[in-house]
């Protein structure tokens, strides 16, 4: 049985300079091995806070990588240089605000600043984007809170069936 193909894409002007380590898609990384039980690859990519990058980034993955789920992180806030959600909206056909608004009202339990955070999702395909935050508390938070709805979201879009460790996340899946 082949796996399923994940993509975790890193905006960073910094880590993708190698002026830091990228522990924030590494986190996405190890969150996913602990999660996911179903078999699945990682395609892995670091790019700058660049839009056209970023998209390019998304396009590739999705459409060459074949990737069926894609989860940023960085560039979701109010900085100038924060594109992520923009460029996420240029290459997708379909927006998901749930996400974003679920991802949000979970942050703001943790932290008042959650507000000024512009995450989102969408399809692109048969590929669902999530754009998660930069820092690894936060992101646990926000897949710990959207995690559930992923794996059915991928089935109505065409993709791999992705199966959870239900004692980790209960992925949702309505009775047949």
């Amino acid at each position: 049985m082949e796996g399923a193909k994940i993509g975790v894409l890193t905006v960073s002007d910094r880590a993708s300079r190698g002026e830091y380590e990228d522990i924030s898609g590494k986190y996405i990384l190890e969150y996913l091995k602990d999660v996911v039980t179903s078999p699945f690859d990682v395609v892995y990519r670091v790019v700058p806070d660049e839009r056209e990058l970023v998209e390019g980034a998304l396009i590739h993955m999705a459409d060459h990588e074949g990737c069926c789920l894609i989860l940023t992180t960085g560039g979701t806030g109010p900085a100038p240089r924060d594109v992520t959600p923009e460029a996420t909206e240029a290459v997708c056909h379909k927006m998901l605000p749930g996400f974003g608004e679920l991802m949000r009202a979970v942050s703001l339990k943790q932290v008042p600043t959650a507000i000024l955070s512009r995450q989102t999702a969408g399809i692109r395909n048969k590929t669902l984007i999530i754009n998660l935050p930069g820092k690894p508390q936060s992101i646990k938070v926000c897949l710990d809170a959207v995690f559930p709805a992923v794996p059915y979201c991928i089935d109505l879009i065409g993709g791999p069936y992705i199966t959870t460790d239900e004692r980790k996340v209960r992925a949702f899946r309505p009775p047949t």
